[in-house]
């Protein structure tokens, strides 16, 4: 078992590597080695995640997320699949420790007193001085 959190724990059953070829330069080595990792694990079907931290897991990967729930992660960081494999790894439970953090209640609050005066001397005062920059109104005798 992957230690997540205290309470989160992830079956490596539920993740999936895959070796591909990496893009970009890389000299005669780029064609015959494949040392980026696809990373997927399968937020859906885990029975580790709860279902609050599986929607705020959704919401965090965005486009890194399937459509049937699996997340998918690419690394292709360094020049060594162990080390892509580690950088992978590690994403994933970064991102699966910051789903796990319960978002703080909004608590709604009201201007105070004090914060409504300023905004209103403000306002008068931005006002004056609008005043006095138009052309003065002629008088018809």
């Amino acid at each position: 078992m992957i230690r997540v959190t205290r309470s989160i724990s992830i079956d490596p059953a539920d993740i999936t590597e895959q070796f591909i070829r990496s893009p970009g330069p890389g000299g005669q080595n780029v064609n015959k080695v494949a040392t980026a990792v696809q990373l997927r694990f399968d937020a859906a079907g885990s029975a580790s995640l709860s279902d609050e931290v599986r929607a705020r897991l959704k919401r965090l990967a965005g486009r890194r997320m399937t459509g049937e729930g699996v997340l998918v992660i690419e690394a292709r960081r360094y020049r060594t699949r162990e080390r892509n494999r580690d950088d992978a790894m590690s994403r994933l439970v970064e991102l699966i420790r910051r789903a796990a953090v319960k978002p703080k209640p909004r608590r709604p609050t009201s201007p105070t007193l004090a914060s409504r005066k300023r905004r209103l001397e403000t306002k008068r005062r931005h006002s004056q001085a609008k005043r006095l920059r138009r052309t003065p109104e002629r008088e018809e005798q």
